[in-house]
């Protein structure tokens, strides 16, 4: 038996087109999500298609709005979203979406009673990406932020189950899914630069005598500035504050669970150690964490998780 099959069968989705719709969304995860698709595997099996279906659906929209193909304009792009806006009142009124990818959120929504609101502010921030090509703060960015990856920290929660009130544990998940974003900001900004946005904060950048057309010299000729290494130095240090801030929640998680969450903590903040290995330079190399550091994290929190799971887990809070 695959590890795929064996993980929907332990979630209790048997054979058949839901199934298909579970091994669709863990395609993309793993495809797209690589460091955090590594930290899943250390879940218990039950519960990663769950977050699989929550990943591979944000990935699929997000898709729709940055690789549309030279074929769909932008208001083929307002089409598309617009016919997902249908089929997730659908998933939320009882219907059945047509497309797999939310055929197998319909399930994870109704599985763990995930709130309307979550999906309502993800849409709103997809569709900011086709209308605002930058940000003049960080509450302007924030704004977004809430919608592409504080929502995400916030869907997965119940996913993962907590020792205390969902309510307490909620401010550390939506920003751990802050950090995770900024991180992806930095270190793809000469990628968001090739479709046309900047997601560093104007005023970060203008403090530091950098505007986006020194940004495009600097993507186009893949060599740092110094101008843009103080900025980014100083949006590392905003990032690791959204870390901080996140790593509390970690010990609020269900035991079983939690080393998936302090595994892809550690994966994703060590993007930024590299970053400041090399100087605030995001241009001359995209900063991954390698294959080895991934396993280095992967193995002692599968082994905590083995752990957790053979012994009595606290009362799972609601």
């Amino acid at each position: 038996m695959s590890t795929a099959t064996a993980e929907l069968q332990a979630a209790g989705i048997g054979p058949g087109q839901l199934r298909e719709d579970y091994l669709l969304c863990r395609a993309l995860h793993a495809h797209h999500g690589r460091t955090y698709y590594t930290a899943t595997r250390v879940l218990p099996p039950e519960r990663r298609p769950g977050v699989h279906a929550l990943y591979g659906f944000a990935r699929w929209v997000d898709d729709i709005v940055d690789e549309p193909g030279p074929e769909l304009t932008t208001g083929d792009q307002r089409a598309r979203l617009d016919a997902i806006d249908a089929d997730l009142h659908r998933v939320f009124t009882g219907g059945e979406p047509g497309e797999p990818v939310l055929r197998a959120l319909a399930h994870t929504v109704r599985r763990y009673d995930l709130p309307r609101d979550y999906f309502t502010a993800f849409m709103a921030s997809m569709r900011m990406d086709l209308d605002v090509p930058a940000y003049r703060d960080l509450a302007h960015l924030r704004e977004y932020m809430y919608g592409s990856a504080a929502v995400i920290g916030l869907q997965v929660l119940p996913v993962l189950g907590t020792t205390v009130p969902r309510e307490v544990a909620a401010p550390h998940a939506a920003a751990l899914g802050e950090a995770f974003q900024l991180t992806n900001f930095l270190r793809d900004v000469a990628e968001d630069l090739r479709r046309g946005r900047v997601y560093l904060p104007a005023d970060v950048l203008a403090d530091h005598g950098v505007d986006r057309a020194l940004l495009e010299h600097c993507a186009s000729t893949r060599t740092p500035d110094p101008r843009v290494r103080r900025a980014v130095a100083d949006l590392v240090g905003i990032n690791q504050g959204f870390y901080r801030e996140a790593e509390p929640g970690i010990a609020m998680l269900d035991p079983v669970a939690s080393p998936c969450v302090a595994t892809a903590f550690r994966l994703y903040r060590a993007i930024l150690d590299e970053i400041t290995a090399a100087h605030f330079d995001v241009w001359s190399v995209r900063h991954r964490v390698s294959d080895s550091r991934k396993l280095a994290a992967a193995v002692p929190a599968f082994a905590r998780a083995l752990w957790a799971r053979g012994v009595p887990r606290p009362r799972t809070a609601t």
